[in-house]
């Protein structure tokens, strides 16, 4: 019973051989043009698909600033001389730190015990003295002046 289904399993192996030989003569001989075609075609729609992946890819750009930061030497110390020449009393310059230590004038009020309306004209002189229009600018010129750290 082995050896009979050896036989049959053995035929039909070489009969299925000679019909693919037969198709594989059949695909190659008469229809080559079109296989190499396509082919040929498979291989330039791969290379035009990885060549516009390429070209459109954005590219991102890394930019790294080194920024100088100034280190003090020495502790701050206030400008005495740049006080008395722009006229700023001692409550304006306690007025100037708490604005740089970006309290709102409600704040500095409840810091400093006095009424908000009385930091507004506290503020407003101080802009004045300073050449400021806002806040910020007060602050800034303020640092330049070393009369705040």
């Amino acid at each position: 019973m082995k050896k009979h289904v050896l036989i049959y399993g053995l035929l039909g192996g070489v009969l299925i051989a000679a019909l693919n030989a037969i198709e594989y003569r059949y695909l190659v001989i008469e229809r080559s043009v079109e296989i190499y075609g396509g082919l040929i075609a498979l291989v330039f729609v791969s290379v035009g698909i990885w060549f516009g992946l390429t070209i459109t890819k954005r590219r991102q750009t890394v930019v790294v600033r080194e920024v100088a930061v100034p280190v003090p030497a020495a502790p701050f110390v206030k400008d005495a001389e740049q006080q008395q020449a722009t006229g700023i009393t001692p409550r304006e310059l306690q007025i100037l730190e708490q604005m740089s230590a970006g309290l709102s004038n409600r704040e500095i009020a409840e810091r400093l015990f006095v009424s908000e309306n009385t930091v507004k004209t506290h503020s407003s002189r101080l802009f004045d003295k300073l050449g400021a229009r806002r806040r910020t600018q007060a602050v800034q010129r303020g640092k330049e002046l070393r009369l705040i750290p």
